[in-house]
């Protein structure tokens, strides 16, 4: 044992985030997909009770050892206690069960292998295409990621209430549907693989595009979309080319995320970001994933936002961007995915091609999409072009639009700054 740290309670949470996923799909394989909240909560008091012990006996050598022994006893009393009153046991609970083969079945259900296997399944099952788009990130979020319900909560700018009641109608529906404990095999993987990739997407963009005002939990939702990313393209059994794309995808942008604000947390175009702060390694393992990518003839969403993002990335400066090379690659992105806050970004790289005049005519053909009126990034967006295009006072009403929107105090700063400096001009 280690004795004496002061800070007992970052170490335990440093491992909870860790390990915490990890622990789930594994007590979720041993008690079966339908009692996944109990799987929950014997990991939580295992984690109370590391708590609890290590404040006063120190931290043990093998904290994640203790933790995994802790837990695996507690599931066992559990299955003791409850095996003729629980319908659902997994095949691995007897194991667990008998003192002859306890041991053995923890060493072969805590190996890395089956450690990264089972989170691999746990995957599948939190964006089982039952659930909704937004129980799948919530459930996610919870189950493999290990953040608490405020936590949660905050990423989204709802309330505890709203998260809970997901989380509640998540797991019944898990249990009504009697949803396997697997990875879909055969022709059902691509089909379930697509849902699994647009959940862990929404999850990362919520992290890159945050509207919360919490730097660390859009710093961890983005940690926790690409290590989970990794676990599905490190298993030799998905060979999936939009993986690896959007594996890229997220490198690439995360690579650039410190450049993005400044000491003061205000944010900084990537016309002014230092490039000297980018991470270089995470750019490499991006063009790594993306060269796998397109190795497989496929393109996609992903596959064309990877590029345009390399295209970012390995530009020596803004100026020396590729702006008609980008502009090129969203036309072939509104041809599969015409939606508004593609063509909206589409016409900001026009503009750097043909000037704001152009840009802002196109804009007519999507200002009044009803999914655009709530879209912080198409206010400001259009208030810059404006600006640009010496319209200043329109400019200014976009952001005084925006700020009407339901945006934390930190982004509102921000933009009533913008709109002390555009009025300067008028």
């Amino acid at each position: 044992m280690t004795g004496g740290q002061p800070n007992i309670a970052n170490q335990i949470d440093h491992l909870f985030r860790h390990e915490y996923g990890k622990l789930i799909a594994v007590m979720t394989k041993a008690f079966g997909v339908p009692n996944i909240d109990l799987a929950e909560d014997v990991v939580q008091e295992a984690m109370i009770e590391a708590l609890n012990k290590w404040t006063y006996h120190g931290v043990p050598d093998n904290p994640v050892g203790w933790i995994y022994k802790v837990a695996k006893n507690k599931a066992i009393n559990i299955l003791n206690r409850e095996k003729y009153s629980r319908k659902y046991v997994s095949e691995v609970a007897p194991h667990l069960q008998s003192e002859w083969t306890s041991e053995a079945a923890l060493k072969r259900i805590f190996t890395d292998k089956e450690i990264a296997d089972d989170q691999l399944r746990l995957i599948f099952t939190c964006c089982h295409p039952v659930l909704s788009k937004d129980s799948q990130v919530a459930l996610t979020l919870k189950t493999l990621c290990g953040f608490s319900i405020h936590e949660i909560t905050k990423a989204f700018l709802t309330t505890d209430s709203n998260i809970n009641k997901r989380l509640v109608r998540a797991r019944k529906t898990i249990k009504d549907a009697n949803i396997p404990f697997e990875v879909p095999t055969g022709s059902q993987l691509e089909p379930r693989l697509s849902g699994v990739l647009e959940t862990i997407y929404l999850l990362f963009n919520e992290g890159y595009n945050s509207t919360s005002d919490d730097s660390l939990i859009r710093n961890e939702l983005c940690e926790e979309a690409i290590r989970l990313m990794n676990i599905i393209v490190q298993n030799p059994s998905i060979k999936s080319s939009n993986a690896h794309a959007l594996l890229a995808l997220m490198l690439f942008n995360t690579a650039r995320f410190i450049s993005r604000m400044d000491e003061l947390s205000n944010s900084i175009s990537l016309e002014h970001q230092d490039r000297t702060k980018w991470d270089r390694k995470l750019i490499k393992k991006g063009l790594t994933h993306l060269a796998f990518a397109a190795e497989q003839n496929e393109v996609s969403i992903y596959h064309l936002l990877a590029t345009i993002s390399a295209q970012h990335c390995t530009a020596p400066t803004y100026e020396t961007t590729d702006w008609d090379g980008i502009l090129s690659l969203y036309d072939m992105l509104v041809e599969i995915e015409d939606s508004p806050i593609v063509q909206l970004n589409r016409t900001i790289v026009l503009s750097k091609v043909s000037g704001p005049k152009v840009a802002i005519a196109q804009l007519k053909n999507i200002e009044t999409h009803p999914s655009l009126q709530g879209y912080l990034p198409f206010y400001t967006s259009c208030a810059v072009l404006y600006y640009q295009n010496h319209q200043i006072k329109k400019a200014i009403e976009l952001l005084n639009t925006a700020l009407k929107l339901p945006i934390g105090k930190h982004r509102k700063s921000l933009i009533n700054n913008k709109i002390k400096e555009y009025s300067k001009n008028i």
